[in-house]
C-alpha cells in the first residue's frame, strides 16, 4: 500500500457530526451480523474460561506447580499476542474476513484438544502459546468485523455488549469450572472449549458481511521493488504512525494500555494483600475478585445508559481517575470494606477506559488501517498487562503491596494530566463548546 494512499484514507471524514441519536444495546442487536457475532463471542468465551481454569487447576493440584509456574500460564497466552499482534493486523487487512475468523475458530478448535495429551509444565505453556498466536489474528479481524456490522452511532452498544460477555464470564465462569473439573475433570473443559470454537466458527461462517468499500490501492514502484518482509513492515510502519500522529487516539490507547497494567499488577498482589494487609481468609479474596468482575459488568450498563451523549476521552478521564481512587482506598486503608468498595470502584472504572477507548478507535481510524490500529492496540494492552504481572511481584518485595497500589494511583493522576495538556484531539474544545 502506498503511502499515498494513506493519506487519502487518513484524510477520510470518519464521524459524521450529524449522527444520530446513540443506539441501544438491543439496537445493535437487532442488526443480524453483530447478533450472530454477540453468540460466538459468548460461546467461545464461555469455553475458553473452562479450559483456562482447568489448566490452572491440574498445574495447581495435580503437578504441584508454584507461583511463578501457574502466572506463567498467563505469561504463556499474553506473550505472542503481545510479540505477533502488529504484525498480525497488517495480515488481517489483507485477508478477506470471514474465511480469517473461521480458520482461526477452527485451528483454536484443533489445538486446545492437544491439551488432552499435556502432562507437563511446559506442554501447557507451549499449547497455550500456540493458541495465542492464532487468537492474535483472531481478534483484529473481529474489530473490523463488527466496524463493518454497526454503523458509527452504535460501536459503543456493540463493544458494551462484547465486553459485557467478557466480564460476565469473569464473575460465573470460575464457579462453572470448578463444578466441571470437580464433577467431570479437566477432560471435559478441554472437549468443551473445543466445541466451543467449533459452534464460533459455524456461527461467524453463516454471517453474510458487509462488503468493504476500499481498495485495491495504487502501489508504487518503490513499494513493488521491496521483499515481502519489506512490504509487511511498511504496512506496519503506516499504522503505528497514523497512532502517532493522531493526539486522541494516542491517549486513549496509552490510557487503555495504563489501565491494563494496574490490573496486571492488582491480580497477583490482591491476594497478598488480603493475606498480609488485611489477615483475612480465602472467602474475602473471592469475594474481593468477585466484585472487580461485577464493578465491570454494572460500569458497563451504566455507561451505556447514562452516558450516551458523554465524550469518549471525558469517560477515559474518568475511568482512570476512578481506578485512582480505588487505589487509593486498597493503599490507604487496609479493613476489609474499604477493600471491597476498592475492589469495586476499580472494575466499574475500568469500563470507563476499555468501552470508549475501543468506540473512539473504530471511529476514527480509516477501514483500510483497521487491521493494523486494532492489532497494535492489542499488542500494546497485552504488554502492559504482561508488564504487570511480572513487575507485580518485584515491586511489592521492594516496597510492599500497598505501595505499588500508591504508585499506581500516582501514575494514573500523572496520566491524567499528560493527557489533558498534550493528547486532547485537535478541535476537542471547539466541538464541547
Amino acid at each position: 500500500m502506498s503511502s499515498t494512499s494513506t493519506n487519502a484514507a487518513a484524510a477520510e471524514p470518519r464521524i459524521d457530526p450529524e449522527l444520530p441519536a446513540p443506539l441501544s444495546m438491543g439496537d445493535v442487536l437487532r442488526i443480524p451480523m453483530m447478533r450472530r457475532l454477540w453468540y460466538a463471542q459468548i460461546i467461545s468465551v464461555f469455553g475458553d474460561f473452562l479450559a483456562l481454569f482447568a489448566v490452572i487447576s491440574i498445574l495447581t493440584f495435580k503437578l504441584h506447580a508454584n507461583a511463578q509456574q501457574v502466572t506463567g500460564v498467563q505469561i504463556a497466552y499474553l506473550l505472542p499476542i503481545a510479540v505477533l499482534g502488529i504484525m498480525a493486523g497488517v495480515f488481517v487487512d489483507r485477508w478477506p474476513l470471514k474465511p480469517t475468523m473461521v480458520s482461526s475458530d477452527s485451528i483454536r478448535a484443533a489445538l486446545v484438544l492437544l491439551l488432552l495429551l499435556a502432562h507437563q509444565t511446559w506442554h501447557f505453556y507451549a499449547i497455550l502459546a500456540a493458541i495465542s498466536i492464532v487468537s492474535s489474528f483472531f481478534s483484529p479481524a473481529q474489530g473490523v468485523a463488527i466496524r463493518s456490522a454497526v454503523p458509527l452511532h452504535g460501536l459503543r452498544s456493540a463493544n458494551a455488549l462484547m465486553q459485557q460477555v467478557m466480564f460476565g464470564m469473569r464473575i460465573v465462569g470460575p464457579a462453572i469450572a470448578a463444578f466441571m473439573v470437580a464433577s467431570f475433570g479437566a477432560v471435559s473443559c478441554y472437549l468443551l472449549d473445543s466445541a466451543s470454537f467449533v459452534a464460533s466458527a459455524c456461527l461467524i461462517a453463516s454471517v453474510t458481511f458487509v462488503a468493504q468499500a476500499a481498495a485495491k490501492p495504487a502501489v508504487d514502484t518503490s513499494t513493488q521493488e521491496q521483499t515481502a518482509l519489506g512490504r509487511i513492515w511498511s504496512d506496519m510502519k503506516q499504522g503505528i504512525s497514523f497512532i502517532v500522529h493522531h493526539a486522541g487516539l494516542l491517549f486513549v490507547i496509552l490510557a487503555l494500555a495504563a489501565g491494563m497494567f494496574v490490573i496486571g499488577c492488582f491480580g497477583p498482589l490482591i491476594a497478598v494483600y488480603v493475606r498480609d494487609s488485611l489477615h483475612a481468609s480465602t472467602k474475602i479474596f473471592g469475594i474481593a475478585s468477585g466484585l472487580i468482575g461485577l464493578g465491570m459488568l454494572i460500569g458497563i450498563n451504566a455507561l451505556n445508559a447514562f452516558a450516551k451523549n458523554v465524550r469518549n476521552t471525558v469517560l477515559v478521564y474518568c475511568g482512570l481517575a476512578g481506578i485512582a481512587v480505588g487505589l487509593v482506598f486498597l493503599a490507604g486503608f487496609a479493613h476489609v470494606w474499604s477493600t471491597l468498595l476498592g475492589d469495586f470502584i476499580i472494575g466499574f472504572s475500568v469500563a470507563g477506559i476499555i468501552i470508549p477507548s475501543q468506540t473512539m478507535i473504530q471511529q476514527e481510524t480509516p477501514p483500510a488501517l483497521m487491521g493494523r490500529v486494532g492489532s497494535t492496540v492489542m499488542s500494546v494492552v497485552f504488554t502492559a498487562q504482561i508488564s504487570g504481572l511480572v513487575l507485580s511481584g518485584i515491586l511489592a518485595e521492594h516496597i510492599g503491596v500497598r505501595h505499588v497500589f500508591a504508585v499506581c494511583s500516582v501514575l494514573l493522576a500523572i496520566l491524567i494530566g499528560a493527557g489533558r495538556l498534550w493528547m486532547e484531539p485537535e478541535g476537542v474544545a471547539e466541538a464541547a463548546a
